[in-house]
Order: structure tokens, then C-alpha cells, then sequence
């Protein structure tokens, strides 16, 4: 497995961290679809001995989620994954969350240590925090839309039978992220990707290698899925891992540290190379640690570090 990481800032210095602590793989954000955008990207970040290999967030894709794509977004998605394949770029994770993206409650819970963590708790959900996208983009505004489940999986169907084609041709994995929480409804609109059984469904919409998994393990976590269970019904379609836990459901829950939650972490390490995974692992949420109270939550760099020495401790553990 390689060790991956979203940096934010993707400053120089976080960048350095990364490659310091044995980080081989970047994960950017969606600047947008032209060649140029990725090759100056791709370009910065092998100035660090690093590699640019997943896109991920902050992509056209809302309005697709909502029927409301005149034509423009599915076109530029078709345009960034073909010039994906062009520059190197062999994983695009996507999420078909409608009208949110990843949703927490509070911001500030305490960990260990006095550490600060993201949490969720549904009976506060009229303050619900959207997070994991463009704050200044239009198309998240809060809406009254409802949107059902039988809309949505036509939607994620009709996008795939057009980006899968496009992903085989380029060499791209378009990998599915979890909806996060994991419930069947929030803020009037259905979820669809929050439980093992319709990641199964998923896999069988549009069948091919390129139609894949992104294994958020505590998503995974919070839908109350065996995690072992889970990675082995999911297998080969597993092309890309966030690696974070969480302790609670759904409905109620809070991250922890990577080594203090009530996942066997090593064990979910073991089952994925028992499947065959050797793929692009990357740290998700972390704690906020002592001096980095203002940062951007879950996305801070101290705790970054400690996941890192944590991730690479199990991967040399359990390689035998």
C-alpha cells in the first residue's frame, strides 16, 4: 500500500511534512477540468519527490445529484477524466451526497488530551455544518428541494453509464465515496451510498474496474458495518482507502484519533491485504491538536503527522 494524503493548506511546508514523514502520494483538490490545471498541479507537486494521484472534492457534480445539469457539468467531468488519463492522474473520488457534502453538528467535541474533534448528532441537525466543499459555491446553498432515493438512483446510474466509458478509455478508477453520515435521509433529501448492500448495487449499475470504492472506513464504521466484513464483500472493487475512526452510529457519533477508537485498525489493515488491496491509503479526519484551534477542521497538519507515524507503524506491522 502507499501512503496518501490531502494537505490543506498544499503549502510548501505541508508538502515537505509529508514527504519527510514517508508520504508518497498527493490527493488535490478539483481546480478545474483543462489539462493545464492538472499538469500545473501534477508539475508543483513532484517538485517534492511527491505524486499527484487522486482528485478529489469540490467537483461540477451537484447539480447532476439534483436533475438539474443542463448538460455543462457532465461534459466538464468527461473533460477532467480524459485529461486525468492524459497527465497521470488514476483516481478521481467522487460522492453523490445531494445538496450537502460531508455534514457534522459540532466542530469542536474534546478527544483525548483535550484535543479537538468533528461530531454528528442528528437531534441538532437544524445546525448542521456543511463541510468538505467550496463554501462560496452557489450550488450548496441550502435548498428546500426534496429529493427521493428512486430519483437519485436513476441519476447515479445515467452518469455512469456516460463517465465509465470515458474513465476505461483515460486508465481512470472513478472511486465512490460513502454519504457521510451514513443515513437514509438528511435535510430532505435521501442518501443512497450508506450501506455495504448498495455498494454491491453500485458495483452492478455500470459493472467495470473503473467503477470502484473509495473505502472511507469510518463511514463504514458509523453505518454499523463489521469493518473486516465489509472490505472482504467488497474486495477488488476497493481502489482507494480513507483511514479514520469514529466512535458512535450514524444517528450520534464523534471522530477519535486513529489509535483511539473502537475499530481493530491493525485487523482492518490485515483483511486488506488479504483481498489484495495495494493501493493509495490516505489519513481522513484528524484531531485538532494544541495551536491549531482556528485551522480548518479535521484537516489540520499536526495531527496529519501523528496519523502518518500511526498508518506506517500498521503497514510494517501486519507486511509479513
Amino acid at each position: 500500500m502507499q501512503l496518501a494524503t490531502v494537505l490543506t493548506p498544499l503549502s510548501d511546508e505541508n508538502l515537505r511534512l509529508a514527504a519527510q514523514c514517508g508520504v508518497t502520494d498527493v490527493v488535490d483538490r478539483y481546480h478545474g477540468p483543462q489539462r493545464e490545471d492538472l499538469e500545473q498541479a501534477k508539475s508543483r507537486i513532484e517538485q517534492f519527490g511527491l505524486k499527484l494521484s487522486v482528485i478529489e472534492g469540490y467537483l461540477p457534480i451537484e447539480r447532476i445529484k439534483l436533475g438539474q445539469d443542463d448538460g455543462s457539468d457532465l461534459q466538464a467531468l468527461k473533460t477532467l477524466i480524459a485529461n486525468m488519463g492524459e497527465v497521470g492522474i488514476p483516481i478521481l473520488c467522487y460522492n453523490f451526497m445531494a445538496g450537502t457534502d460531508w455534514v457534522r453538528t459540532k466542530l469542536d467535541l474534546p478527544e483525548r488530551g483535550g484535543a479537538l474533534v468533528t461530531g454528528f448528532d442528528l437531534q441538532d441537525v437544524n445546525q448542521a455544518i456543511l463541510l468538505g466543499h467550496d463554501s462560496g459555491d452557489a450550488d450548496y446553498q441550502r435548498d428546500e428541494q426534496i429529493v427521493t432515493a428512486e430519483e437519485l438512483w436513476p441519476r447515479l446510474e445515467a452518469m455512469l453509464q456516460e463517465l465509465v466509458p470515458v474513465a476505461e478509455r483515460a486508465g481512470v478508477t472513478l472511486a465512490m465515496h460513502p454519504d457521510d453520515p451514513p443515513l437514509p435521509e438528511l435535510l430532505g433529501k435521501a442518501r443512497i451510498m450508506n450501506s455495504v448492500e448498495n455498494f454491491e448495487r453500485l458495483l452492478q449499475l455500470v459493472p467495470s474496474p473503473a467503477n470502484a470504492v473509495c473505502f472511507c472506513q469510518g463511514t463504514f464504521a458509523t453505518m454499523g458495518a463489521d469493518i473486516p466484513e465489509a472490505i472482504r464483500r467488497l474486495g477488488k472493487a476497493i481502489k482507494y482507502v480513507h483511514f479514520r475512526d469514529v466512535r458512535g452510529k450514524a444517528e450520534s457519533f464523534a471522530e477519535t484519533f486513529h489509535d483511539n477508537g473502537p475499530t481493530d485498525m491493525a485487523e482492518a489493515i490485515r483483511t486488506l491485504r488479504e483481498v489484495g488491496f495495494d493501493g493509495l491509503i490516505r489519513p481522513d479526519h484528524v484531531p485538532q491538536l494544541v495551536g491549531e484551534e482556528d485551522g480548518e477542521p479535521g484537516y489540520t497538519m499536526l495531527g496529519r503527522l501523528h496519523a502518518y507515524g500511526y498508518i506506517r507503524g500498521l503497514l510494517d506491522a501486519t507486511d509479513s
